[in-house]
């Protein structure tokens, strides 16, 4: 990234339409965390609560495979652990990997999804350049507008975005697999739940207010993902309120957001020494997040019988 201390992977499986993203520390960093769906899958998120002892982690993963996909963990502790990295027990180092997963079993092959193999691939893969964007690593089964099932929905992907204040740098990483739909900073719908013909969009608000007594549910198979980084000085507790500051991007880009059948999450992290007002990150962070996301759908392209922004917008 170009925030600075972190190197940023991605592995996957293209036929089976699934991967991971993973995010390595130069040091372990103080992070934070805000899970705001309702649906999550994740793996050592506790440890980021501001009441827990541990003070940071050494690296984050984010990954297809629904709660299948929480094995891949092991991969990144795996090549911690080669590397004498993790967190000093006095018996040994215990390398501390916090992960996230989505929902991508129904794009491609259901059996398969990452494991410690693809992740520890992720982190050979691991580079300070700019992170690839589109159908790779953790956003190569993403998918949006969901709500009238996988027939009228879109192809997403995985996206970035680094932006600069002064000396403050924060940079935004995300794999976007929602329900609802995604919307540029002008308000104009860029992707999600197509229409009957599949020509172009509509509103998922609009059919979801029409099903005001919807008896099903949801439709399962998405969650978002995300994860910031910046070079301000920040604490775990600080670093949680810019995660939770940081779903403004969320909600602005994706509607709806936040809903049962998503488990969005956003991570931070920070390895710079940089004085910083929490605010002032958070603030920054979310417009990040925001561009990562609308990234994420127009650097994806079609695959798995999805149609991408790309494809409508030659």
């Amino acid at each position: 990234m170009e925030v600075g201390g972190f190197r940023v992977g991605h592995a996957q499986d293209l036929d089976a339409a699934t991967g991971c993203t993973v995010i390595l520390c130069d040091r372990m960093s103080p992070a934070g965390v805000d899970v705001r769906g309702g649906g999550p899958a994740s793996r050592e998120s506790q440890i980021l609560n501001p009441l827990m002892d541990a003070m940071g982690v050494n690296a984050v993963l984010l990954s297809g495979g629904s709660a299948f996909g929480l094995d891949a963990a092991g991969g990144v502790q795996r090549y911690l652990e080669e590397r004498d990295i993790g967190f000093e027990t006095g018996v040994a180092k215990v390398p501390l990997v916090s992960q996230s997963c989505l929902f991508d079993l129904g794009v491609g092959q259901k059996d398969i999804r990452p494991d410690g193999a693809m992740a520890y691939a992720a982190c050979e893969n691991a580079s300070y350049d700019q992170p690839a964007q589109g159908n790779v690593g953790a956003g190569t089964g993403c998918s949006v507008g969901k709500y009238r099932g996988m027939d009228r929905a879109m192809k997403s992907g995985f996206g970035t975005c680094a932006l600069q204040a002064g000396a403050l740098k924060v940079g935004a990483l995300v794999a976007v697999n929602a329900l609802g739909d995604i919307y540029g900073p002008d308000g104009v719908q860029l992707a999600g739940l197509l229409n009957r013909e599949k020509t172009g969009v509509t509103s998922t608000l609009e059919e979801l207010f029409r099903d005001v007594e919807l008896a099903s549910g949801l439709p399962a198979g998405n969650t978002t993902l995300g994860v910031v980084v910046t070079n301000a000085k920040l604490d775990k507790t600080h670093l949680a309120k810019a995660a939770g500051m940081t779903h403004n991007g969320y909600a602005r880009a994706i509607r709806p957001v936040h809903t049962t059948a998503d488990g969005d999450s956003i991570y931070a992290l920070s390895l710079g020494d940089l004085p910083g007002d929490v605010n002032v990150v958070g603030a920054l962070a979310a417009q990040a997040m925001e561009r990562a996301i609308v990234r994420a759908v127009q650097s994806a392209q079609s695959a798995y019988g999805l149609k991408s922004w790309q494809e409508l917008n030659p």
